[in-house]
């Protein structure tokens, strides 16, 4: 096989099982809190503690190491998510817990955004689209198979277990990477560079359009599963077979809109976001009966998944020389706007505006639309003859 597709394909490996340690507490807090002896709302913030890791953590670790060679600095990460794993699978407590997550989270940021930058370099420029999409497309399988799979061996071999095969496929994906991924020095930057170029403002305003538009479909995605019980009225077994379809629907748009992303990025930017407020601002409407709904479930995977190619290869077309830092501030954007996203639909959920989501959702969509024609540059007008 040749290198610019067995590179991306294990680093797609990889971020399939750093996105899979993400969410897969989420699933077993029962039992945690059960293990623990804490409250299972106690037992949540460790999901808090990684997603503060990855937004407070990223950056630092990213401006910390902008000098070291990538290969020997993307097998240190892995290696350092494996034993932040390692200490959650033999925590005896709930304070040792939460350090396990923390030291597993300080990897996510900085390893997400070495990937997708490894993944370029060996492709044609023209293909950066396609190669971001597949490796991006490893938290999409993550959702769609190996949270599902780990909250599954969590419930039958307890909720250690998961944490544990983590630390070995982590480790063997080091190994994997070890032995495919070429030999890359780190860019001849300064961190000053870095940091200038995060202070771009195409760059911010590309930060900003992500943050607002992963809070667009944060909004209707995390009470997704209370919206089709509730007025739907779909039981568990139609929710699971859902949520498959959901991810399944998520893989199939990212890989698409990386391609699209190739042959021209404004049309995809402004495409996803403009097909994702129509979507948001149909779902109250659709979600009353069960077929428009499951529709509306397998657009929203689509075009939500959309996203996380092309922004992330805006960025990397106005970051020029200094991308790294970049990158990584814009992986964190997309953590504030699906936290950002949680909040909001929390407090329309508690004001009792469960069905009508989605119209918050599609104003924040069209807000984000409205910011990315900011990011793009028109395309010069042709010369006079």
């Amino acid at each position: 096989m040749k290198r610019s597709l067995l590179v991306p394909a294990v680093l797609m490996v990889s971020v399939f099982v750093v996105g899979t340690s993400e969410y897969l507490i989420a699933g077993l807090l029962p039992q945690v809190a059960a293990d623990l002896h804490v409250s299972v709302s106690t037992a949540g913030q460790a999901v808090t503690a990684y997603a503060l890791g990855v937004v407070v953590g990223g950056p630092l670790v990213t401006i910390a190491t902008v000098r070291v060679p990538r290969k020997g600095l993307a097998l240190g990460l892995l290696v350092l998510f494996a034993a932040g794993n390692a200490v959650c699978a033999v925590a005896g407590s709930y304070e040792v817990l939460i350090a396990g997550r923390v030291i597993a989270s300080l990897s996510h940021a900085a390893f997400l955004t070495l990937a997708l930058m490894a993944a370029t370099r060996v492709v044609a420029p023209h293909r950066a689209g396609t190669a971001i999409a597949a490796v991006g497309s490893g938290f999409s399988v993550a959702t769609l198979l190996g949270v599902p799979l780990g909250v599954l061996l969590g419930e039958d071999a307890g909720w250690r277990t998961p944490f544990a095969v983590l630390v070995v496929l982590a480790l063997a994906a080091a190994g994997a990477l070890a032995a495919v991924l070429p030999r890359q020095e780190a860019a001849a930057t300064r961190v000053r560079d870095e940091i200038a170029t995060v202070l771009g403002r195409r760059v911010l305003i590309v930060i900003a359009t992500t943050a607002v538009g992963l809070a667009a479909t944060s909004t209707v995605f995390t009470y997704l599963v209370p919206a089709l019980t509730g007025i739907t009225g779909f039981g568990p077994t139609a929710i699971s077979a859902l949520l498959l379809l959901h991810g399944a629907g998520g893989l199939a748009g990212g890989l698409a809109a990386g391609r699209l992303a190739d042959r021209s990025l404004a049309f995809t930017v402004r495409g996803t976001f403009a097909g994702l407020a129509v979507m948001l601002a149909a779902f109250p409407f659709a979600v009353p009966w069960a077929g428009p709904a499951v529709l509306a479930v397998l657009v929203l995977g689509v075009l939500a998944s959309a996203t996380t190619p092309v922004l992330q290869s805006l960025v990397l077309r106005h970051a020029g020389q200094a991308p790294t830092l970049a990158v990584s501030v814009n992986v964190c954007a997309f953590n504030i706007g699906i936290a950002a996203g949680s909040a909001l639909g929390g407090g329309l959920v508690a004001a009792g505006g469960l069905r009508w989501l989605g119209l918050a959702a599609a104003a924040l969509s069209l807000a984000a639309l409205a910011i990315s024609y900011a990011a793009i540059p028109r395309e010069p007008a042709p010369a006079p003859a």
